[in-house]
């Protein structure tokens, strides 16, 4: 490789984790004052954090998904806007975030219902950040149960969860290879 070539190369690199610290640190000013619900109230930031690692586990290097992953909570958990993601990451990203989030002004389990329904129908990089967002979530839920929850609730959530990467199947064989390993080991399957 020629030397202006491994230049380039190196600031492009330089750019993307520019834009990749960039955007985990406005997820981080957003998400500030929550906690997860585990005992510990570990720092929300953890979690869209761990949901961006789980996808570079898996091989996926594109931005647009990495910044979603890192934002896809925002809009549905504290007061960042659809525009505001735009302004600040681009309309590909913003789309993404949305087609990620939650309509918080329906019931819970209508929230859950669609997210059964739309997991199909989802864009290709919305199916990879909805994968790891569910390994995530299992996961912790796997080390941890929440406050205030019963091992009842945590069996539904695997089988919805379960529902769920059902129709996200055929998207990413390393997240799905250990979402599988998580339902069996529950002995959840669809």
């Amino acid at each position: 490789m020629s030397t202006s070539a491994q230049a380039m190369q190196s600031t492009e690199t330089c750019n993307i984790t520019r834009e990749i610290i960039r955007c985990a640190n406005f997820s981080a000013i957003k998400h500030k004052d929550q906690r997860r619900k585990d005992p510990e109230m570990t720092p929300y930031i953890n979690h869209p954090i761990g949901v961006a690692y789980i996808l570079t586990e898996a091989g996926i290097t594109d931005l647009s998904v990495i910044q979603t992953a890192l934002l896809h909570d925002t809009v549905e958990d504290t007061s960042t806007t659809f525009d505001e993601i735009e302004a600040e990451f681009g309309k590909e990203v913003r789309d993404l975030v949305a087609e990620l989030s939650d309509d918080k002004t329906l019931m819970k389990e209508d929230r859950k219902r669609l997210q059964i329904e739309h997991a199909p129908h989802a864009s290709p990089k919305a199916k990879l950040v909805k994968l790891a967002d569910k390994l995530h979530n299992l996961r912790d839920l796997q080390r941890t149960v929440p406050r205030g929850w019963s091992q009842q609730r945590v069996r539904r959530y695997f089988i919805w969860a379960a529902k769920v990467v059902a129709g996200l199947r055929g998207t990413n064989k390393i997240m799905e290879d250990a979402l599988d390993e998580i339902f069996k080991e529950r002995n959840v399957y669809v």
